[in-house]
């Protein structure tokens, strides 16, 4: 599954981050907690080298609590700054902490002088992976555009969370060519990519499959499939009777079957699932 999904306004956000980076003290990388790997845009560590980091695993509130752990202890291991936060009980307090933590010395540097300094951190990240969201929690107000698709964010927007501390929001950006094709695939479950220029009949079955090795009772209880799954096409039409999404004739309709399954498990029906674990990785 070779993907090229690379819209023109993603190119004008690479020039403008380029352009804003002089301007920022930290940058704040979201990834999702359920593909902590796959979800981070090699691009963007070249981009911001040499900038203080933080990274986030952003919607940790749908990913398995005990694979987040690992994933944490791998990237506190490689010396990055990380913690997951929970898109629905996520405590701003916390998550602003980290950011001062991260630029105390700044700002006392800034203090000696006399100066109250203002923390401006970037929030960067790929498509749909939760930076409108989180910069909304931390404001307390929504303030950012928040969608369940990609593209919503297209331009940068600052956004004052105190008065000595700003947040850039800025457009997902993924890579121009994206050559793997289970991360290609998982980003597409999650996603990341717009469900326009893929089939969404095969995306949901690969989905499924996947699942179904994972997390077999809660696909069974939720799709209502008895006895043995079958494979391939002929799952989604299990799905189609299990739920009744049942056309004029009793033909399945795989279209809304496809729809719905993508829907669940992106909005956490099927339970708190990682698609990739820590010796997933390269």
């Amino acid at each position: 599954m070779q993907i090229q999904w690379y819209p023109g306004h993603m190119a004008k956000a690479k020039r403008l981050l380029k352009d804003q980076l002089g301007r920022v003290d930290v940058v704040i990388e979201l990834c999702d907690a359920r593909l902590p790997f796959a979800s981070r845009n090699p691009e963007l560590a070249r981009l911001t080298q040499g900038k203080r980091r933080l990274l986030i695993l952003g919607k940790a509130d749908l990913a398995d609590e005990a694979a987040t752990k690992r994933w944490l202890a791998h990237f506190e291991k490689g010396g990055q700054t990380a913690f997951a936060f929970d898109a629905v009980r996520g405590r701003a307090k916390d998550a602003a902490r980290h950011i001062e933590s991260i630029t105390a010395d700044q700002v006392a540097r800034q203090a000696a002088r006399g100066v109250r300094k203002t923390v401006r951190a970037m929030v960067v990240g790929v498509p749909n992976v939760g930076k409108s969201t989180f910069i909304n929690r931390l404001n307390g107000a929504p303030v950012a555009a928040v969608a369940d698709r990609p593209g919503v964010t297209r331009a940068n927007r600052w956004v004052r969370i105190s008065p000595y501390m700003e947040l850039l929001d800025t457009p997902g950006l993924l890579w121009p060519r994206l050559d793997d094709e289970r991360a290609a695939r998982r980003l597409a479950w999650l996603g990341t990519i717009r469900d326009e220029i893929l089939d969404s009949e095969d995306l949901a079955v690969s989905l499924l499959t996947s699942l179904l090795a994972i997390r077999p009772q809660a696909v069974r209880e939720r799709f209502k499939l008895d006895g043995a799954a079958p494979q391939g096409h002929a799952l989604l039409e299990a799905v189609c009777r299990g739920r009744g999404f049942l056309m004029a004739g009793g033909a399945p309709d795989t279209e809304r079957a496809a729809a719905i399954v993508l829907d669940e498990f992106r909005a956490g029906r099927l339970g708190r699932v990682t698609l990739e674990d820590v010796v997933d990785i390269p």
